[in-house]
């Protein structure tokens, strides 16, 4: 069975189509909310849908995406991980197929195709060019949804607790094992590539894909404030 952890911070637009997207979805555990002090309505929110998805529980942890999502990890109890960013929806059969590639003794852990809400083509070029990254580097990012074993995601030390918390446990995960990624793409809310301007954020995904090729993704440290 699969845990599906939500990290939270003054999501209340984003996190209705999140949780939606559970609704129905089959090998699901439980799914752990772990707020990091939001101060709008993301509480209620949740709340709304608790006779949906009455595997839905939430805790509180230190403000971060690392801490949060360590904090669910230690809170729930299914075999296998799924961090799920509060603004991505997953797609029908999303866990589903989580399940059917555990099966495969050789997939330790994945993560899905990843794809922008909104209709401005850079979005999709910009989605094209994740997927593309993926290929050749097999980093995953975190609006991929990453899956992981929960008996790897413990002995790795889970995330580190720092910008870039991503990037870093896939550097790690590499030395163990080779990421599995699924055909089924996730949605991913654009509002913070069009705040940002669609163009400015393309070029900073053009900066990445050449700091990739010349191993300098660790140092990417600007992009991931801007946007994420």
């Amino acid at each position: 069975m699969i845990s599906v952890i939500i990290p939270t911070l003054n999501e209340e637009k984003a996190l209705p189509a999140t949780l939606a997207s559970l609704i129905g979805q089959t090998w699901l555990k439980e799914i752990c909310i772990v707020d990091g002090g939001s101060d709008d309505a993301t509480l209620s929110v949740i709340g709304n849908f608790s006779s949906q998805l009455p595997q839905l529980k939430i805790i509180s942890a230190p403000r971060g995406r690392g801490s949060q999502m360590n904090a669910g990890a230690q809170a729930v109890s299914g075999e296998w991980l799924l961090f799920l960013h509060a603004d991505t929806i997953l797609p029908q059969q999303g866990i589903q197929k989580i399940y059917e590639a555990s099966r495969n003794s050789d997939v330790l852990a994945g993560c899905f195709q990843q794809k922008f809400s909104g209709r401005h083509w850079g979005l999709r070029l910009i989605s094209w060019l994740h997927n593309s990254r993926f290929h050749i580097t097999k980093i995953m990012y975190g609006d991929q949804a990453i899956f992981v074993k929960k008996l790897l995601f413990h002995d790795l030390g889970g995330f580190p607790e720092q910008t870039m918390e991503d990037v870093l446990f896939s550097e790690q995960l590499l030395k163990r094992c080779m990421p599995h990624i699924l055909k089924l793409k996730v949605s991913t809310d654009s509002r913070k590539f069009q705040q940002i301007g669609v163009w400015r954020a393309l070029w900073q995904v053009v900066k990445i894909q050449s700091r990739h090729r010349r191993g300098k993704l660790i140092n990417c440290v600007d992009f991931f404030h801007h946007y994420r």
